[in-house]
């Protein structure tokens, strides 16, 4: 299984922007997927999961109720609508994936995460 971001993109403060990650790849394993960010010299720190089945969603507290995780298993990809964005949201954005660990779990078990894809660049500026 792989995942690939896209989507990324320089927008001003205020404005909206979603990335994806498709996941491609056969498997029989169901998986919890999210984002995470590296913003310039700073460690990656969660931002959002969503468990395999689409009904539960966790959010870092520095994005509730302005970014929105959802998937469409029918096209294999999720997607991370961002609103209300600000300059200290530009960062590089990671989708991850994982069969063993919760979502809910994911803000301290980042190092322990299956799969990860390459990271699309969101910059925003003031």
């Amino acid at each position: 299984v792989q995942l690939q971001a896209s989507g990324g993109g320089s927008v001003q403060a205020g404005d909206s922007l979603r990335i994806s990650c498709a996941v491609s790849g056969r498997t029989r394993a169901t998986y919890d997927i999210g984002w995470f960010r590296q913003a310039p010299g700073k460690e990656r720190e969660f931002v959002t999961a969503l468990d395999w089945s689409g009904t539960r969603t966790y959010y870092s507290d520095s994005v509730k109720g302005r970014f929105t995780i959802s998937r469409d298993n029918a096209k294999n990809t999720v997607y991370l609508q961002m609103s209300s964005l600000k300059p200290e949201d530009t960062a590089v954005y990671y989708c991850a994936a994982d069969s063993r660990y919760s979502a809910r779990d994911w803000d301290v078990r980042e190092k322990s995460l299956e799969l990860w894809g390459q990271g699309t660049q969101v910059t925003v500026s003031s």
